[in-house]
């Protein structure tokens, strides 16, 4: 490419346990996850968790872009959840507009920041942070 500079963005997320990270570059409109497209990936609701940022941004940044998602461990949704963030903050540092980081906060606030919430530790003597042994008698 001679003369003219490709633009490519790398960002990432977490939620739960999932990790998320994404390539941003000029395309054709083409998303991947984990190297399957978008369009075919087989649970509905995590494919328009991850689609959200696409549709608020809309079809002109949508159709100039190609996404690669790269995410691991946790279960399905926490990975769409982390993806959903990690192209959202890509789509924001590849167009640096300030209408757009705008239309993300007053969807949700989770678009950008993420959710902050932890697990609960396991407390002394119990089986998990809040159960304790039945007891038999009475």
């Amino acid at each position: 490419m001679s003369g003219r500079q490709l633009k490519i963005v790398i960002s990432s997320s977490k939620r739960k346990t999932a990790v998320a990270r994404v390539t941003l570059k000029p395309g054709k409109g083409r998303v991947w996850v984990n190297g399957i497209p978008l369009e075919i990936l087989p649970i509905e609701m995590a494919r328009l968790k991850i689609m959200e940022p696409l549709l608020l941004a809309g079809e002109g940044i949508w159709n100039s872009v190609d996404i690669k998602v790269s995410v691991s461990g946790g279960g399905y949704m926490s990975q769409a959840e982390a993806a959903r963030t990690a192209i959202a903050r890509a789509l924001l540092l590849f167009t640096g507009s300030d209408e757009l980081k705008q239309r993300f906060k007053e969807y949700g606030r989770a678009m950008l920041a993420g959710d902050s919430r932890q697990t609960e530790p396991e407390k002394w003597m119990r089986y998990s942070a809040r159960r304790w042994r039945q007891k038999s008698y009475r």
